[in-house]
């Protein structure tokens, strides 16, 4: 992750209040840890998540893994998409494994629509340090292409 320093000098030439929204079926777990990573890179985008199919609760194990990284998700709650289908964003971006899951599609005002599949951890079958070492390769997966995105803004 980058530093302080090096955080403020890129947000100094990043466009302000940029809108960006991750989008996941169930925004429980992937779009909940790619939320955070944006949050934390750069406190001036307006991040959301939302799913299509809401879970009723953020996943304990995201959670757990992304407070081993100094994210807290833990007050994140799931929320359908159409809560924001009447906002323009300047990003939708879909974080569902498109090999194994129809990702969801956003129909609102976007200026770019981008995809970046990542596995469920939640679909995740062993022991807890099993489940976790998965949940742990996917939000680390996270991290890495969306501070490549991020780096691109």
């Amino acid at each position: 992750m980058p530093n302080e320093n090096c955080s403020i000098f890129i947000n100094y030439y990043k466009p302000k209040h940029m809108k960006i929204l991750i989008l996941c079926t169930g925004n429980s777990c992937r779009s909940q840890m790619a939320e955070g990573f944006l949050k934390s890179f750069d406190r001036g985008l307006k991040v959301f998540s939302a799913g299509t199919y809401p879970a009723s609760l953020a996943n304990v194990n995201a959670i757990a893994v992304m407070k081993e990284v100094g994210i807290d998700i833990s007050q994140n709650k799931p929320k359908s998409v159409d809560l924001f289908l009447a906002d323009p964003f300047d990003y939708v971006i879909t974080v569902c494994d498109d090999a194994r899951e129809s990702c969801p599609y956003f129909s609102g005002k976007v200026h770019h629509r981008l995809h970046m599949g990542f596995e469920d951890p939640a679909k995740a079958i062993g022991t807890e340090e099993e489940i976790l070492r998965v949940y742990r390769k996917i939000r680390d997966q996270i991290r890495e292409e969306f501070l490549k995105f991020y780096k691109t803004l």
